[in-house]
């Protein structure tokens, strides 16, 4: 009797699991962006501290 609830749990735990691990894929996949924009902001507002001039285009 307890091998079938112990076999339950672990059933309904995996199918949690297979549920929400593509979402945790894409969460940290957002967080890598995140921190990717986040210093590209940054490095766009030291160069434009740095320069003076708000236009990054070079032409």
């Amino acid at each position: 009797m307890m091998n079938r609830t112990v076999v339950t749990i672990l059933m309904f735990t995996f199918l949690v699991l297979f549920i929400t691990s593509p979402f945790a894929a894409l969460a940290s996949l957002m967080l890598v962006l995140l921190v990717g924009a986040f210093l590209f902001l940054v490095g766009n507002i030291f160069q434009t501290i740095i320069s003076g001039n708000a236009d990054t285009n070079k032409s």
